[in-house]
């Protein structure tokens, strides 16, 4: 599964967001401009213990992302859609796309992809979810309908007594 995140402006959404890649084995593209440094020493300093734990992709713009995965199957997440994300059926190489935090994605890149266009269903009048929510649902309906591949399916208790 393909998490991309275009413009992403706020690093504690893009880290949690990471933390969530190496999780489930999802690979993160980053399409530039980025609100925040990724520099490794930015990253260490961010505490970001998992960065290292993910496959990260990072693209000049839109342009440059779509011609290094062309061929890709393209889910659009945004609040201006007419399909719900619970409604279609994700392939484990699907790439699911957000938007930056203060705007979303692009209209013209959402009006010549409305097909596969999804929202998540919220309350009337309210703006939007948080990126790293969204990006969390999104994502594990689509691994849950894979069948959660190379994930672990059960825990383990520690022994601790606090």
């Amino acid at each position: 599964m393909n998490i991309v995140l275009v413009q992403p402006e706020i690093p504690q959404n893009t880290g949690n967001i990471s933390r969530t890649c190496a999780a489930t084995g999802a690979k993160l593209h980053l399409v530039k401009p980025l609100g925040f440094d990724i520099s490794e020493k930015a990253v260490r300093r961010a505490g970001l213990d998992y960065w290292d734990k993910v496959d990260i992709q990072v693209y000049e713009d839109l342009d440059d992302f779509f011609a290094k995965n062309a061929g890709g199957r393209f889910w659009y997440l945004t609040t201006k859609a007419k399909h719900c994300y619970s409604d279609v059926e994700f392939d484990q190489n699907d790439y699911l796309v957000f938007g930056r935090e203060t705007y979303g994605l692009p209209e013209p890149l959402i009006k010549e992809n409305y097909d596969h266009s999804l929202r998540i269903p919220m309350r009337d009048g309210l703006r939007s979810l948080n990126l790293s929510n969204s990006v969390a649902i999104v994502l594990y309906e689509a691994l849950r309908q894979t069948g959660f591949d190379n994930l672990s399916w059960e825990g383990a208790l520690t022994g601790r007594k606090d």
